[in-house]
């Protein structure tokens, strides 16, 4: 009996992550934002996301990101996850960014030294 240990081949190591199956096809697209409406508060909830980006933060950071996740649970019971909470704190900036401009809390938070 070998002892030697199979190795995954590169194609299984690099594959891509969705079916090879073709996609149903996409609902109609949802009417452009009327002007002055906000489309930066619009996120997703819980669902598979197709899109990643990797963001570096502190461990201070990340306790507060956890400490946030726990009081929602308790205080509001409101079970939500890491991603969900950052995906919603971004919208929100972002739509404070849209209405406010330069007086937005990200621009003057973005200024401090």
């Amino acid at each position: 009996m070998s002892r030697r240990v199979s190795l995954p081949a590169a194609d299984d190591l690099f594959r891509p992550t969705s079916s090879h199956e073709p996609a149903p096809a996409p609902d109609p697209a949802p009417a452009a934002p009327e002007a002055g409406k906000k489309s930066a508060g619009r996120t997703t909830g819980r669902i598979r996301h197709d899109e990643k980006m990797t963001v570096y933060i502190s461990s201070d950071e990340l306790f507060e990101i956890e400490q946030a996740r726990l009081a929602l649970r308790r205080d509001h019971k409101l079970a939500v996850d890491r991603g969900r909470l950052v995906r919603q704190a971004v919208a929100l900036a972002l739509a404070d960014l849209e209405e406010h401009g330069e007086d937005s809390q990200l621009v003057q938070r973005l200024r401090e030294p």
